[in-house]
Order: structure tokens, then sequence, then C-alpha cells
């Protein structure tokens, strides 16, 4: 699986939540590449609700998004977005533009959290870097 998500982005979605650290290069690439697993999931999981409901075409509430915030808002694009939506879903589902933004919405929280963890992990090793090894032990401790 080749990583559809922009590294630029998720650096800032880490860069906002780690104060005065640094970020390396890799940390936003290991993001990156887990925020589109958890796309891809998220959007199998989606598809499988329109699906049971009879429509080919996912909508916000497919992925329990209610009220959609407004696309400016966001720091992650939708376009890369909505290629994550497509890699594990099939061709015959759409995506609506809301259910791109809800989705883009879910990822970039589910990156602050991460992220905000990941920044304690390098303040507690006493690096003033954050750094892949944050991201992946994160996802050991609490994702394992």
């Amino acid at each position: 699986m080749t990583v559809e998500l922009p590294f630029a982005p998720v650096d800032d979605v880490i860069r906002r939540n780690a104060g005065d650290l640094r970020v390396s290069a890799g940390a936003a690439e290991e993001l990156a590449g887990r925020v589109q697993r958890h796309g891809a999931s998220l959007a199998a999981d989606a598809a499988e609700r329109a699906a049971a409901d009879g429509r080919k075409t996912l909508m916000p509430a497919d992925f329990g998004v209610e009220q959609v915030v407004e696309r400016s808002s966001l720091t992650l694009p939708i376009a890369p977005v909505d290629r994550i939506a497509r890699l594990d879903i099939d061709d015959s589902f759409r995506v609506s533009m809301d259910a791109r933004v809800a989705l883009a919405d879910v990822l970039e929280d589910y990156a602050d959290n991460v992220a905000r963890a990941a920044a304690l992990l390098a303040r507690h090793a006493d690096r003033r870097t954050v750094q892949a090894d944050d991201i992946e032990t994160y996802f050991a401790l609490f994702e394992g």
C-alpha cells in the first residue's frame, strides 16, 4: 500500500500538538501511514453500513458523523482522503463530498490524539524531537 496522504499536513498536525518539540520526517511518515490504514478501514466499515442500507454512496453518518465541519477548518486535504477512502472498498461505491469531509475530520482527530501522546512520549524520553519511534510506541502501548 503506497501512502496517499502527503506528509506535510500530517507534520502540521504533529507540530500543533508538540509545542516546542521538533518533528522528524520519520514521525510524519509513520503517522501518515497509520492514518491512511485507519481511514481505509473506516471506509470499508462505512461501505458495509451503506450496503446494508441498500446504498452505493457513503454518507457522513456511515462514519458516525452527524455534524459535518467546514472543509476550510481541516488540516488534512480532502483529495487524498478521498483516495484513502477508496483503497479497500468496491469501485461501485461513491463517497459523497460531505462523507469525505467527515472522514478527514475523523482522521484528523485520530492524528491529533496520536500526536499528542507521541509528544508526551518524546518529552518523557527527554528528547527535543518527536520521532517515528514515539508514534510506534503509542500504537504498541494503546492499540497493540
